[in-house]
C-alpha cells in the first residue's frame, strides 16, 4: 500500500480507503439481531482483508443503514491508532438533532471518537448555510471536537462545483469528499481550491459514479488497454497528487484484488497513461468532430434556471459517453435517476420538451440550434425505469 499525506490533517492516508455504503445489510436501522450472520461476516471478512493490505482508513455515514452498527461489531477489536475512522452525518436545521444523530453513530461504532467526521451532503447554498451560519452544524461539530470525540472536520458533496469551491473557501474544512474521474472532470476547480486550504481530497465512488467501471463495455476495455478500465481510473485519479485517496466500496473481500493490481504501476503513470488518453480522446472526437468534444459543455444552463427543470448539461455528458465509450449501462442508470435523485443528482429529464422553450436558457451555447433535438433523442435512447440512489432503495 502506498500512502499521502491528508492535507493539513497530517494524517497519513492509504491511496484506496475502504467505503462502507455496499457490505452492510440494510439501508435502514434494524434490530442488531436482525441482521444475518452470513452478512455479518462477509463485512468482517472485508474489513479484515483490507487492512491485511494496509487499507486502514474504514469510511461508512449515518445515512448508510445498518453500516454503523455493523463495523461497531469489528472496529473495537483493532488497535485504535492503527485505524483511520470517517463517518459522516447530514446537515440539520437543528444542531441538537444534528449532535443526537452523532452521537447514535459513535454509540453504533462502539468507538470513543472518530477520525474524521463529514458533514454529509452539503450540496445545495442553504445545507451550506446550515453548516457555517452561527449556531449552525459547523459550530456543534467543532464542539465535539473539543469533546475529543472527533479529530477533523470536513464535508461530503454532490454539488455543482461552484457551492464545492464557496464551501472550501470558508476556510472551515480539513477535508472534501467529492466526485472526479476521468469521465467527470469538472471538478477540478474545487481540487485547485482545497490544495490551497492544505485540505485532504477523497475521491468517491471512482468505479461506480466513475462509469460502473466493474462491469465495463468492450469498447472502453480495448480503449484503455492494456489495463482495465478500473485501473486506468485509477491511475489517471492518482496521478494527480492533488488527490489522496479512493473510495472502493468493497462489498466482498475480492473487490480490492483489480484496484491492488495498478498499485505496482503508480510510478509509471507518465509513460502508461498519454497512449490511453489519447485513444480515448480520438474516440470521442472522431464520433462528435473536434468542435463539439471541445466546446459541447459552454453556456449550458444549470437546472434551476432551465424551463421544466430540465438537467441539460447532464444528459448531453451522458450522450457524450453513450456515443463515445459504448456506456449504455451507466447512462441509462444515471438518466433514469433524474427527477428522483433530489438535491444529491437534481434536475429532470427531457421528456416535455414540446412544451419548453429552450431558446433563452440556451443563447450562450454555441450549439443552441441542434441541443434540443440532441436532448429528444438522448431520452428517447436511454428512458428505462426510475432509479432510484441506493439509500433510498
Amino acid at each position: 500500500m502506498q500512502y499521502r499525506r491528508f492535507g493539513r490533517t497530517e494524517l497519513q492516508i492509504p491511496v484506496f480507503s475502504c467505503g462502507g455504503m455496499r457490505y452492510q445489510h440494510a439501508w435502514k436501522d434494524i434490530p442488531r439481531d436482525m441482521i444475518p450472520a452470513k452478512n455479518q461476516q462477509n463485512l468482517e471478512a472485508t474489513i479484515r482483508r483490507a487492512l491485511e493490505v494496509g487499507v486502514n482508513h474504514i469510511e461508512t455515514a449515518r445515512g448508510y443503514g445498518t453500516s454503523e452498527m455493523q463495523l461497531g461489531e469489528i472496529l473495537p477489536q483493532f488497535p485504535r491508532d492503527e485505524i483511520i475512522v470517517q463517518t459522516k452525518v447530514s446537515p440539520k436545521e437543528s444542531t441538537q438533532e444534528f449532535l443526537a444523530t452523532f452521537d447514535q453513530s459513535l454509540t453504533n461504532l462502539c468507538l470513543d471518537y472518530v477520525d474524521l467526521l463529514g458533514l454529509h451532503g452539503i450540496n445545495t447554498p442553504e445545507l451550506l448555510n446550515y453548516c457555517i451560519r452561527p449556531g449552525g452544524c459547523l459550530e456543534a461539530a467543532r464542539q465535539l471536537q473539543r469533546q475529543g470525540k472527533v479529530r477533523f472536520i470536513g464535508f461530503s458533496t454532490h454539488a455543482p462545483t461552484q457551492i464545492i469551491v464557496d464551501a472550501i473557501e470558508t476556510g472551515e474544512f480539513d477535508y472534501v469528499n467529492l466526485h472526479w474521474y476521468y469521465i467527470h472532470q469538472i471538478n477540478w476547480p474545487a481540487i485547485e481550491a482545497a490544495q490551497r486550504h492544505d485540505m485532504g481530497v477523497f475521491i468517491i465512488s471512482p468505479s461506480d459514479k466513475g462509469g460502473k467501471l466493474y462491469s465495463p463495455p468492450q469498447k472502453l476495455v480495448d480503449l484503455c488497454a492494456p489495463l482495465s478500465p478500473m485501473v486506468f481510473n485509477d491511475l489517471f485519479c492518482l496521478s494527480h497528487p492533488q488527490v489522496h485517496t479512493l473510495s472502493l466500496g468493497a462489498a466482498r473481500p475480492t473487490d480490492f484484488d483489480e484496484h491492488l493490481n495498478g498499485l505496482s504501476l503508480l510510478n509509471q503513470t507518465d509513460e502508461i497513461l498519454p497512449p490511453i488518453l489519447a485513444r480515448l480522446e480520438q474516440a470521442a472526437i472522431a464520433q462528435f468532430g473536434e468542435d463539439w468534444f471541445k466546446t459541447w459543455h459552454i453556456g449550458l444552463p444549470s437546472p434551476e434556471n432551465t424551463p421544466g427543470n430540465v438537467n441539460i448539461p447532464v444528459i448531453l455528458w451522458l450522450r457524450n459517453l453513450l456515443d463515445a465509450y459504448d456506456m449504455e449501462e451507466f447512462a441509462k442508470a444515471r438518466y433514469n435517476l433524474l427527477g428522483s435523485g433530489g438535491h444529491w443528482f437534481p434536475g429532470r429529464q427531457a421528456n416535455q420538451l414540446a412544451e419548453l422553450d429552450l431558446s433563452q436558457c440556451l443563447s450562450h451555447s454555441p450549439h443552441a440550434d441542434k441541443i434540443p433535438n440532441l436532448l429528444a433523442d438522448t431520452h428517447r435512447r436511454l428512458l428505462g425505469e426510475t432509479q432510484q440512489r441506493l439509500s433510498q432503495s
